[in-house]
């Protein structure tokens, strides 16, 4: 940090005011800068391999939810993730009469906490190679560790693998994954 963005943190702090966000360590998210200082939603929306999500967050009506103040997990599927379902069941989950699956589907990604993937990868080995990890939508992920990769398993049996892990918000943490995650039916 410079000398003058360390007087300004300084001064910000003496006042009582947030730190300004300069020096962010997040890494970019489809093509798009993710800032610490800003919500899971706020992020999202200017992601180019999230624009599936933000429409089903939205047809969920889960924007104020991911909006508000957290602390939040996201394990937050990219489009290539939403391509490996079928067209026609994408069509349909998007629909108004489905929005209570929609949302059961959506929240099964989330976890009421701020897990960073150390913490999670530390879980998995005090659990002995497997960790149980609830979900707001009530679904319980099994979450492991292949070599370095923190990969989770839904109640289907089905495996997504975290692709980038740690993009911090300002109500808790994104960790992006190749596969939609689903629900027992």
């Amino acid at each position: 940090m410079t000398r003058f963005n360390t007087a300004l943190t300084t001064a910000a702090l003496a006042l009582g005011l947030a730190a300004p966000a300069f020096a962010q360590d997040n890494p970019m998210v489809g093509g798009a800068p993710m800032y610490a200082d800003k919500t899971i939603v706020e992020n999202a929306v200017n992601s180019a391999d999230h624009e599936t999500l933000v429409a089903a967050v939205k047809q969920a009506g889960l924007v104020d939810t991911l909006n508000s103040e957290g602390p939040f997990t996201v394990f937050a599927p990219t489009d290539a993730a939403f391509d490996k379902i079928s067209d026609e069941s994408l069509s349909q989950l998007m629909m108004d009469e489905n929005k209570d699956q929609l949302a059961k589907i959506l929240t099964c990604h989330v976890v009421s906490a701020n897990a960073m993937s150390g913490a999670i990868a530390q879980m998995i080995a005090d659990d002995g190679g497997m960790h149980p990890v609830p979900t707001v939508g009530g679904c319980t992920l099994q979450a492991k560790m292949e070599g370095q990769d923190i990969v989770l398993t839904d109640e289907q049996g089905r495996s997504a693998t975290v692709t980038i892990a740690d993009v911090k918000q300002s109500n808790g943490v994104i960790h992006v994954i190749d596969r939609v995650l689903l629900p027992a039916m």
